[in-house]
């Protein structure tokens, strides 16, 4: 496979993973992977500008993982990432494969997006950004 084959198919969109095995590169859906991937703004400025951990960010992730592997969710990852430049937003989430935004402010949000988007399949209009 060349390079330029791989760089096309990687900006065609985030419903792949780019996989190694064998010695060979493959795409493989992500829903054969997870049927969801949270990734959670944890990003800190030290410039006094607006950023997601000011909120708890990584605390608010840390509760979400730990929710997830309580009610036993399969194929459902939660992840840090770095800023998503949506600072003046925050703190704010994003929920692939659907590209879903999220902004949240307690665990009552969190538990809320939790049932409705990852257990039902629904999106929760009021947090939705």
């Amino acid at each position: 496979m060349k390079l330029p084959l791989i760089a096309s198919q990687i900006e065609a969109g985030v419903d792949r993973a780019l996989c190694f095995s064998h010695g060979q590169l493959s795409f493989t859906p992500m829903t054969q992977i997870y049927n969801y991937h949270l990734f959670f703004c944890t990003h800190s400025r030290d410039d006094g500008t607006a950023h997601c951990e000011q909120h708890g960010a990584q605390s608010m992730r840390d509760y979400a993982k730990q929710r997830v592997k309580d009610l036993k969710l399969k194929k459902v990852r939660v992840n840090n990432a770095g800023c998503l430049n949506r600072c003046n937003l925050g703190p704010m989430l994003v929920i692939y494969p659907e590209g879903i935004w999220y902004r949240y402010e307690s665990t009552q949000d969190i538990d809320e997006i939790i049932e409705s988007h990852l257990i039902q399949g629904k999106v929760v209009e009021r947090l939705q950004r």
